[in-house]
């Protein structure tokens, strides 16, 4: 199978490429800064988004399209500029993506476009799948909604698209994680605001496996929610986390602390959504660390 990952060189993308290589397949990475094609790895890297960038018919006969492009929305605080910078760059890239199928003769199979859980907004009490609506007027369900708008485009040319509604991956040096961990390493870890605020997370294995899972599975349509079947509180995060660094879950990060350094970007914190993997669940996909405490067993201990 020959798979495209736009956003390749980040997180997920690394991880996504590290999996399809040993599987066996093509992987080739959109990139402005393409590095040297690695044939024995069967990798491939292939310049766009820049001016005088033609990727079209390079790409012919690609199965797949992974579309994981865009700044990221933990680089900082969100000033305007930094905010239409994320906003636009995911808007650029899904349009450079679609405009790139449409002038394909072969289209292909399917197109996974990144999305995130912030699309439903933030709640303590309501829980949400695939099935609920957006209840959310902040920078990052707005956001969420222009860019799942744009990527449905791509149905319109025969292609079956997922939206992968992202909530909090976890890694042990990558994404979140190492951030949330660093306060117990220090002994000075505990909950964040309140406490009583929704953590919608999944392991980076079962990130790639489901991915793998509904390439595989012509039923997926659609949003689809990649989290464990079991969020936790903050305050719950927050002692599980101690448990498995052998560190004292004891001081409090008040809100206003969070919101004086964060800015807006704070509410990924201090607020919060119970989501569900309804999707997943229904098509009896396998989750490889549905709770916590195994995930971060595996991530810290192993």
């Amino acid at each position: 199978m020959k798979i495209v990952i736009a956003g390749g060189s980040g997180f997920v993308g690394q991880a996504l490429s590290d999996f399809f290589l040993k599987n066996g397949d093509d992987v080739v990475i959109l990139t402005r800064h393409p590095k040297p094609t690695s044939p024995q790895l069967k990798l491939t890297y292939i310049e766009w988004l820049n001016a005088d960038s033609h990727p079209a018919p390079l790409l012919e006969g690609v199965h797949v399209f992974i579309n994981l492009a865009g700044e990221s929305i933990n680089s900082g605080r969100w000033d305007e500029k930094r905010k239409q910078r994320i906003l636009q760059s995911r808007l650029k890239a899904t349009n450079e993506l679609l405009h790139i199928m449409e002038n394909l003769k072969e289209k292909p199979q399917v197109l996974i476009n990144a999305s995130a859980i912030g699309y439903y907004g933030t709640s303590t009490s309501e829980t949400f799948t695939e099935e609920s609506n957006s209840v959310g007027s902040d920078f990052l369900a707005e956001t969420v909604k222009q860019w799942e708008d744009l990527a449905k485009k791509a149905e319109t040319i025969g292609v079956r698209t997922v939206l992968a509604r992202f909530g909090i991956i976890l890694a042990k040096n990558e994404g979140a994680l190492p951030k949330m961990a660093l306060p117990y390493r220090l002994f000075a870890g505990g909950k964040l605001g309140k406490g009583n605020q929704w953590v919608s997370w999944i392991h980076i294995e079962d990130v790639i496996q489901a991915i793998s899972f509904l390439i595989q599975n012509e039923l997926y349509k659609g949003p689809v929610n990649f989290i464990s079947p079991n969020p936790v509180t903050m305050d719950e995060f927050g002692k599980a986390l101690a448990k498995v660094l052998n560190r004292p879950h004891w001081v409090p990060t008040p809100e206003i602390a969070l919101k004086i350094l964060l800015g807006e970007m704070s509410l990924l914190m201090l607020e919060g959504q119970k989501v569900l993997p309804k999707k997943l669940l229904d098509h009896d996909y396998k989750f490889h660390f549905p709770t916590l405490d195994s995930a971060l067993k595996d991530i810290f201990q192993k």
